[in-house]
């Protein structure tokens, strides 16, 4: 592949400007295809369609093209509205330097998918959104001004190669490869425990937690950690999840991790926001088969802390500036569920101070810390369809996420039954019938699943 470069900036161009670069949604620049474009009006926002309830999210996923037949087949007339979205949630590494336009078309879908509630976030998650959206418009119209008003000039695509890869190779550090060689670091603290059952009023417990490589061990006390274990858990393959409120102090991480029966369901509760981090991040490699000696282990840590910093509210609100009230306009910011809660003037007060703490950040990396805490919401990454079980007489919701099947109850949303795609000894689709069938272990029977108009 032959490197290509940006006329104006002499900037790196990923192939996405290369596939646009002619089309006329790019308008001869493509670009234009990474700018933002702002909400105009809380009118246009209200057209939107927004899911009221699971079923309605796995009647948005109905809609979805078929890639093997034409628009007119599929009965999308001339002059008819297309939405783009990415369909699948295991996005490859976004690099700044290159992707600009995957960048904003993630920045995009993450922002409507807040904006119409497609996925739930908590107060002070949708004050740190609306604050990185604001942020985002400014720079991004100032973005816009600057690159129409530079002339062009000319790249040498040789330097600008050898400077990509030099950048490249400088990334790794010695001392830090040579450290995970020699040693696994560990995690040892009190954690609190709760093991969540029906019909139970048990709380959380206090253990003297230790981990080591995949696995957490649960000790009744700091003094019986060389003895066996009240509690030993292997994290690898499991599901991570966080619970956290910032002004409630509350820092819970939600494990479900595969048995033979099933899911074991097991919450961790931290005392602080650097025991959450350094205990979520080793969680999250662990559920890859990763240990903490991995070199994303500290890199992992420090994205968790800030963005738990970003949802603070700011000590000292007297700092922000007054010129503020005539530049925003909340009602283009946050989610309708927070429009009918709060009135303008308070919603402005608090996207503000939340602003204070993403004012610092660039275009791109403030888009990137938009999509990333996207990406670290509860609901991220599962799709819901309606499907039907062989014998079953009613039709039921689905989610699928990129490595499990989850059986989950239509009105509260909970998992009723969990298969994971690693575990299935085989599956199988037949589109004829709009039937998959698969086999997991300790199943005698194959579970059949019809999907309902569900998209290929």
């Amino acid at each position: 592949m032959t490197p290509t470069y940006d006329a104006h900036d002499g900037s790196p161009l990923s192939p996405t400007s290369a596939w646009f670069g002619d089309s006329a949604l790019s308008e001869g620049n493509p670009g234009i295809l990474a700018v933002s474009q702002p909400v105009t009006s809380p009118e246009s926002l209200a057209k939107m369609y927004k899911p009221q309830a699971l079923l309605d999210k796995a009647k948005i996923n109905q809609g979805w093209l078929d890639s093997s037949r034409s628009l007119m087949e599929q009965e999308v007339k001339e002059n008819e509205a297309l939405l783009l979205r990415f369909k699948y949630y295991s996005f490859f590494d976004l690099n700044p330097k290159y992707d600009a336009i995957r960048i904003n078309q993630l920045y995009e879908q993450s922002k409507w998918a807040i904006l119409l509630e497609e996925i739930e976030c908590t107060e002070e998650e949708m004050m740190m959104f609306a604050a990185l959206q604001y942020h985002i418009n400014k720079l991004s119209i100032m973005s816009s001004e600057n690159h129409l008003n530079n002339s062009d000039k000319d790249v040498d695509e040789v330097d600008a190669a050898l400077s990509d890869l030099e950048i490249t190779l400088e990334g790794g550090k010695t001392s830090t490869i040579l450290g995970d060689i020699t040693s696994i670091p560990e995690l040892a603290d009190y954690i609190k425990v709760f093991k969540p059952k029906k019909l139970t009023l048990k709380g959380y417990k206090p253990y003297w937690c230790t981990f080591k490589d995949t696995s957490i061990s649960c000790y009744k006390s700091k003094e019986e950690a060389n003895g066996t274990p009240a509690h030993q858990m292997n994290l690898r393959g499991c599901e991570v999840t966080p619970d956290v409120n910032i002004s409630g102090q509350k820092f819970n991480i939600k494990l479900l991790i595969p048995v033979a029966e099933g899911m074991n369901e097991i919450w961790l509760r931290c005392d602080n926001e650097r025991q959450y981090a350094s205990w979520m991040a080793a969680c999250r490699l662990a559920s890859k088969g990763k240990t903490m000696a991995d070199s994303s282990y500290s890199m992992e840590v420090q994205n968790i802390l800030s963005f738990l910093k970003m949802q603070h509210l700011n000590p000292d609100p007297q700092l922000i500036p007054e010129q503020i009230t005539t530049d925003i306009n909340p009602e283009c910011l946050v989610s309708p569920r927070y429009l009918k809660k709060y009135k303008n003037k308070q919603l402005t007060a608090r996207i503000l101070e939340a602003h204070q703490n993403v004012a610092q950040m660039s275009l791109i990396e403030a888009k990137m810390r938009f999509i990333q805490a996207w990406q670290s919401l509860p609901e991220f990454g599962i799709t819901h369809f309606i499907a039907r079980f062989q014998g079953g007489k009613k039709e039921e919701l689905i989610g699928i996420a990129y490595n499990r099947l989850i059986r989950m109850d239509a009105s509260t949303g909970d998992a009723i039954k969990t298969w994971r795609f690693s575990n299935m000894k085989q599956w199988n689709v037949n589109w004829e019938i709009k039937m998959v069938s698969g086999q997991s272990p300790g199943v005698r029977h194959v579970q059949m699943c019809a999907m309902s108009r569900c998209a290929p």
